[in-house]
């Protein structure tokens, strides 16, 4: 019998926080091949996203906090079991999709391993871990969705929409270790937010959020959607009070950079981000 407290730091709800990049890169797809479509969803939110923040935990030995939980039981060596299974059933169900796919995803695994695995830790690196995150979780999730849901598997690939998924995933990632600082640094990790502050973090994922939302509008001039892009807006509209209203806070007193508000940030940007991208796949599809 699988023990809770292994089930509860494999954070399966966390996956909701990583869920826009998925229908991002959907939205990309101009003939969705939605058997692909499904099963990709499948692997990386049950399966592959759990099993990183599973095996994450195993290495960390959280006594604080951590995204999804405000107090993480201690792991165990079962917990390191479970995350190894995880990875095997994803990566043979990746080949039902293709090999290119397999591939991918294997690349995405050893990536997220190499980010906590104490030997190695690219974690503990602030640059190094931050651009680990944001092109393995941002540029090679898009990748490999676009590619992998896609009927025809020669399209013009959308770079634009690559650097956006990118800059989207690096301007969440360091909002999400703001109330982390202490316990990251006793645990010998510099994140890229330590180094930004807490009021640098908030200037500098505002600043990504802009760079991508001028990459979306180049984007989307270019194939002469920009009604869509005013309808993305609509549903940003509420992540961008949320943003600034917390960051005044933060402003005046730092002990609301914490782990609440963080939490209350992750749902509000992943539930807005991901309605927008379904919206637009749904515009198009019935278009």
């Amino acid at each position: 019998m699988i023990k809770k407290s292994s089930i509860k730091l494999l954070r399966i709800p966390f996956s909701y926080f990583l869920m826009p990049v998925f229908w991002f890169s959907i939205s990309f797809v101009e003939d969705i091949n939605r058997t692909n479509a499904l099963l990709i969803f499948i692997i990386l939110h049950l399966l592959v996203y759990p099993s990183s923040n599973g095996y994450n935990s195993y290495m960390d030995q959280d006594t604080s906090s951590i995204g999804g939980i405000k107090n993480p039981p201690q792991p165990d060596k079962e917990l390191f079991f479970i995350t190894i299974v995880l990875d095997i059933i994803a990566l043979l169900l990746s080949f039902i999709i293709s090999a290119f796919f397999a591939g991918s995803l294997l690349i995405y695994i050893i990536c997220s391993r190499l980010y906590s695995y104490r030997g190695i830790r690219l974690k503990k690196y602030p640059v190094l871990g931050y651009l680990t995150v944001m092109i393995n979780q941002g540029g090679l999730v898009f990748f490999m969705i676009y590619h992998s849901a896609a009927n025809d598997h020669n399209p013009a690939f959308p770079y634009i929409g690559c650097m956006t998924a990118c800059l989207l995933i690096g301007g969440f990632y360091p909002i999400t270790q703001i109330y982390q600082h202490d316990s990251d640094r006793n645990d010998h990790v510099t994140t890229i937010s330590m180094i930004l502050g807490k009021r640098g973090t908030f200037i500098f994922c505002g600043l990504l959020y802009v760079v991508a939302f001028s990459l979306l509008f180049i984007s989307f001039k270019q194939q002469e959607q920009l009604l869509l892009f005013g309808i993305l807006q609509i549903f940003f509209l509420p992540v961008a009070v949320y943003f600034f209203t917390w960051a005044l806070k933060v402003w005046r007193d730092p002990e609301k950079a914490d782990y609440d508000h963080t939490m209350k940030m992750n749902w509000i940007a992943s539930t807005c981000t991901s309605f927008a991208f379904i919206t637009i796949i749904m515009i198009k599809y019935f278009d």
